[in-house]
């Protein structure tokens, strides 16, 4: 099923010399790994169902790098691919996930009653929280490499499952060919409506074809629970709601999801998943848990101190604009959220969100007074995966110690 002329036959008249790609100028993680010994060895594999290492670059080839950040360059087009190209991709997300060694297992924890606090971050300074995540259905391509017939299948199967939905979590199913204006204008009001493919990254991908063919969105009554269907991912998963109660939203997160996938296996499907990937999705950047739980956070004098990026970094937390990865900060509100993804549970995620978070609401506070912050900035950053909890109780020593 093609999308570009990567799998023209062709090409193996050629050597992978005459082959590999021109990748002088990039900046992204598959370009720093890839090599023309590993091209020359997986260029002739590909997986079950046809998707080939050319595939798996070609979005890291056409794009070079990003402005703001290092992106990964590399897509799954189904659940093999991590396996086929393990050569490369095992390197990548080495890259990419500070270290995270193809022996490593990772650890999965939707358990919400877990998380110590996060129903008092400040609503003066915390405007929003969200928590989302994705998740594939095992036995189809993933977006980049699925057929129609298989896209309209993981439509209707998501449709179902999510029409079985019950109280506070019962909706309704938007599909995007099917919308009218008002409901869409509704939607982008409500901040629901994924944008159109015109990212040249899902574009070069593979991820815009067909488009809106069996693409749409669910949310619950409340509007504080939300299901894209076929963007990125097959699912992607979001709890949100306004103010700083991160522990309401978790909570609702984690019922919500495990519910899902009830549904889902009742219907004879199970979700992608191995103990040492965790949850697979297209993307290698959101392995593992695939969470990115955020608050929109006013910090209007912390973001202009010379240390802002290192405590962010310290934290582990990365920040954007509120439009999203490549926007810029309006009246000093900013989506700070986890950088990570595999290796930490779900769990560990949004607590790292939620203890850094408020030290960065401290800090700010302080700056409104004109104080200084230097004894507020932590000394060590967050360790690695499997040193997490050390930290983490460090950090919450630190913040009791500060009050």
């Amino acid at each position: 099923m093609p999308f570009g002329n990567t799998h023209n036959q062709l090409k193996m008249k050629y050597s992978s010399k005459a082959e590999y790609p021109d990748l002088s100028k990039h900046n992204n993680h598959m370009a720093k790994v890839l090599t023309p010994a590993m091209y020359k060895s997986l260029c002739s594999k590909q997986t079950p169902s046809g998707f080939r290492l050319d595939d798996v670059i070609q979005t890291g080839v056409d794009n070079p790098g990003h402005p703001f950040i290092m992106t990964v360059g590399c897509v799954a087009g189904d659940e093999e691919t991590y396996e086929v190209f393990k050569e490369l991709l095992d390197r990548v997300i080495k890259d990419r996930h500070g270290g995270y060694k193809p022996t490593d297992k990772h650890k999965t924890d939707l358990n919400p009653d877990n998380l110590k606090g996060g129903d008092d971050l400040d609503p003066k300074y915390v405007l929003s929280s969200r928590v989302r995540t994705g998740r594939s259905i095992r036995g189809f391509c993933l977006p980049p490499h699925c057929s129609r017939g298989e896209r309209r299948a993981i439509e209707k199967l998501s449709v179902d499952a999510l029409g079985a939905l019950s109280g506070d979590l019962k909706g309704k199913y938007y599909a995007l060919k099917n919308m009218s204006e008002t409901e869409q204008q509704q939607l982008i009001d409500d901040h629901f409506l994924f944008d159109k493919p015109v990212s040249p990254l899902l574009l070069a991908s593979g991820m815009a074809r067909d488009w809106p063919d069996a693409r749409g969105i669910w949310h619950n009554d409340n509007k504080t629970f939300l299901v894209w269907v076929n963007e990125e991912d097959h699912l992607r998963v979001i709890s949100m709601q306004k103010g700083g109660n991160m522990k309401k939203v978790f909570t609702r997160f984690c019922t919500g999801l495990t519910k899902i996938e009830e549904l889902f296996k009742k219907k004879g499907h199970e979700f992608m998943w191995n103990e040492h990937l965790g949850y697979i999705l297209t993307c290698p950047s959101n392995l593992g848990t695939g969470l990115r739980a955020g608050v929109h956070v006013k910090l209007p004098n912390l973001s202009k101190h010379n240390k802002f990026e290192e405590v962010l970094k310290k934290l582990r937390l990365q920040k954007r604009g509120t439009g999203g990865v490549d926007t810029a900060a309006v009246g000093g509100v900013f989506d700070i959220s986890n950088a990570d993804r595999l290796g930490f549970s779900e769990v560990q995620l949004v607590q790292m969100v939620v203890d850094g978070v408020k030290l960065l609401v401290e800090m700010e506070k302080k700056l409104e007074k004109g104080q200084a912050i230097d004894d507020l900035i932590p000394t060590c950053q967050i360790l690695k995966s499997g040193a997490d909890k050390t930290y983490l109780q460090k950090l919450r020593d630190f913040m009791k110690k500060h009050k």
